[in-house]
C-alpha cells in the first residue's frame, strides 16, 4: 500500500472517531427517541455549543475527505507516489486531527489555520500528480 493510501485509511479511521466524539453526547442531549427516529422534524432542543461544534468538524471532515481521496487515488493509481506526496498526506492526516479540537475548543483563528494546511496539502498532492 502506497504512504497515501495509508494515511487515507488512517483519515477515514479518524472519521470513525469522529463520528463516535459526535454522537455519544448528541444522544445524551437529544435522547434516542429523536436520534432513532427518520428526523423528519427539528429536535425539540439544541445541541450544546461544543457538541454542535464536534458535528461541523465531522461534516468539514466529509467535505475534505472527498478532495483527499481523490487526490490519493490519482497519485496511488498514476504511481505518482514520492516521498513529497506522502509528506503531504499525512500532514493532510495530522491537520485532521488537529482540526477536531481546535474546533471544539473554538480556537480562532487557528482553527482556520489549521483546515488550510490541509487543504494546501491536498491540493499540493493534486498539483505534484499532474507533474
Amino acid at each position: 500500500m502506497t504512504p497515501e493510501l495509508t494515511a487515507l485509511t488512517l483519515a477515514a479511521l479518524l472519521q470513525v472517531v469522529q463520528f463516535i466524539l459526535f454522537a455519544i453526547p448528541a444522544n445524551l442531549e437529544l435522547g434516542p427517541g429523536y436520534t432513532s427516529s427518520a428526523r423528519d422534524r427539528e429536535p425539540s432542543r439544541q445541541l450544546s455549543l461544543k457538541t454542535a461544534r464536534l458535528q461541523r468538524a465531522l461534516n468539514n471532515h466529509f467535505e475534505a475527505l472527498i478532495l483527499f481521496t481523490i487526490a490519493c487515488g490519482v497519485i496511488t493509481l498514476s504511481n505518482g507516489s514520492t516521498a513529497f506526496t506522502a509528506a503531504c498526506a499525512y500532514t493532510y492526516l495530522g491537520a485532521r486531527i488537529l482540526y477536531i479540537p481546535a474546533y471544539y475548543l473554538g480556537l480562532r483563528p487557528w482553527r482556520s489555520l489549521i483546515w488550510a494546511v490541509g487543504f494546501f496539502a491536498t491540493t499540493l498532492m493534486l498539483l505534484a500528480a499532474l507533474l
